[in-house]
């Protein structure tokens, strides 16, 4: 697990208040839609605590955000593995990848009319670091300064490599920085204690803050969150509703409304109820591979455990696995994980590359570690469920797997606060984890190598490994997206063969939308863009 937050943490909702509310919320599924213009209505169960662009962190905030402050960098529809310009004419790393030059369109402007240029870049990525929030770690370490009106330049003193994937998060939204600080905004090193514009963003009077597509209608962190065309939006392509509503709608609700419903989309739905729709060619229902990765770990310190950090014992597990079996427990929509990296990312393994069964070889090195018989605990998060997949019932089938080649495989689940304090710690010998990225970008993977986060907590510390030690460190400096692409695959093949990681799947992620819109995809960094979404 990441220890920075994650954005969205899927928890199992008891049946009763399920139908309760469902019940409850039937009712107010309906949204009035404007005759002169139509609506895209959002289905979305809220994680929104605030829509003021350096505060927020999670999926409804996302959706809003992206629609209403422009980023310098953002995405064409679900592909996540190239970053595409937005507010950036052009752009180079030099020094090593420690400094980004960008170069700034000079035609951009916020929804009042003011232009966008430098000034407002430093300030909204300097408030982003100085309110210290939680997205604040986005830009841990980088410094920002306007180098004329419309040159920008960031420096690291590390690489920065995965700099364009973060300058596309809507955390880095670009503000309006003259009108924010007529509200109380401040990019100052207090800004944590003394910005005080939070309130103002979250208010239809923000209309000029940002230089999207669309503006702040109406909003309830409860209810729904509306937004109206930015009648001055200076992009070629114009706004393609006259409203969108952002509803919250727990998933059973969502199913009932986007099969009745016109121009709208369902985010939360379980794979299950997406099984219902099969064959209603009143709605489009995608199934595909969630970014969240499953995987197991042994832990490499043998004062932690002589079992597992002993490298027969570890090959054994990875050839014991039956991958194919593993997947049913997400059903349809999830793939094996070839590697830790996402199969959308730049730089993830193709389906070939991935590890298969081989019940034999698995037989034979676990023999052959002299520690068959020896018990070994497997401990997971008895609590947490991710995009349908309860830990308890993946950990259940971890241990059937490994038990039918002759492993002596016990589990222990514990809530996920103290699961994550032991893991966290280094302390655990035997673990079932998974990854949420924070960015959609390959050097967030480093982290498993030798001497990193994940690679310390599973007891492999700096100099494990010299020849993935040499990959990461060029992966670090190296910017040309086909070289990238290359160090990384070539990483996670020598992962594959000597590390103390065992990736297993990505989980199913459904989107369902009306038939009747055009560019309705799922997007993992924003769920669904709908500055790219209109009516067919």
């Amino acid at each position: 697990m990441r220890q920075s937050p994650v954005r969205r943490a899927a928890w199992l909702l008891p049946l009763s208040a399920t139908l309760a509310l469902v019940c409850a919320l039937a009712a107010f599924g309906a949204t009035t839609r404007s005759s002169a213009a139509p609506t895209l209505v959002v289905d979305n169960s809220f994680t929104i605590k605030t829509s003021d662009p350096q505060r927020a962190f999670d999926p409804s905030a996302s959706i809003i955000d992206r629609a209403i402050y422009d980023t310098l960098f953002t995405y064409n529809k679900d592909d996540l593995a190239n970053p595409v310009p937005l507010l950036v004419q052009s752009w180079k790393a030099t020094n090593g990848a420690k400094r980004f030059t960008f170069q700034l369109k000079t035609n951009v402007h916020f929804a009042n009319g003011a232009p966008l240029t430098s000034a407002d870049v430093v300030f909204s990525l300097n408030r982003l670091i100085n309110i210290k929030g939680n997205p604040a770690f986005l830009l841990a370490g980088i410094k920002v300064s306007a180098h004329g009106k419309y040159t920008v330049v960031m420096t690291s003193k590390t690489p920065a490599t995965q700099l364009t994937a973060i300058l596309a998060n809507p955390s880095t939204g670009i503000v309006n920085s003259k009108l924010v600080k007529a509200h109380g905004g401040t990019a100052a090193a207090n800004a944590s204690t003394a910005d005080t514009a939070e309130q103002f963003l979250n208010t239809p009077a923000s209309i000029g803050a940002g230089s999207g597509p669309y503006t702040l209608k109406a909003y309830s962190t409860t209810s729904q969150i509306s937004l109206a065309p930015n009648a001055k939006y200076w992009g070629t392509k114009k706004p393609g509703f006259g409203t969108v509503v952002v509803r919250n709608m727990i998933a059973p609700t969502q199913l009932i409304n986007v099969q009745r419903g016109s121009h709208e989309i369902a985010i939360d739905l379980s794979a299950d109820q997406a099984q219902t729709l099969n064959g209603n060619a009143k709605v489009h229902v995608s199934l595909q591979p969630s970014t969240w990765v499953f995987w197991l770990f042994t832990n490499n310190d043998p004062t932690v455990s002589a079992i597992t950090s002993n490298k027969q014992f570890q090959t054994a597990v990875r050839y014991a696995l039956d991958y194919k079996s593993i997947l049913s427990v997400a059903g349809p929509g999830a793939i094996q994980a070839p590697g830790m990296i996402p199969s959308m990312f730049l730089g993830s393994l193709p389906q070939k590359d991935a590890i298969k069964q081989n019940v034999t070889k698995a037989k034979a090195a676990l023999a052959a570690s002299g520690v068959a018989s020896q018990p070994v605990t497997l401990e997971y998060p008895s609590d947490l469920t991710i995009n349908g997949v309860p830990f308890t019932t993946m950990a259940q089938k971890v241990q059937a797997n490994l038990q039918s080649v002759g492993f002596n495989v016990q589990l222990s689940g514990s809530p996920t606060s103290n699961w994550l304090t032991k893991y966290r710690n280094g302390q655990m010998a035997f673990g079932l984890s998974l990854w949420g990225p924070d960015y959609p970008d390959p050097a967030d993977y480093l982290a498993f190598t030798p001497g990193q986060l994940v690679g310390l907590r599973a007891g492999w510390p700096k100099g494990s490994d010299a020849a993935i030690e040499k990959l990461a460190a060029k992966a670090l400096v190296t910017t040309a997206p086909a070289a990238r692409k290359s160090i990384y695959q070539q990483i996670q093949l020598q992962l594959n063969e000597r590390g103390p990681f065992f990736p297993l799947m990505q989980p199913t992620q459904v989107f369902v939308a009306t038939s009747d819109l055009k560019n309705a995809v799922y997007n993992a960094e924003y769920d669904v863009d709908v500055t790219q979404v209109s009516p067919k």
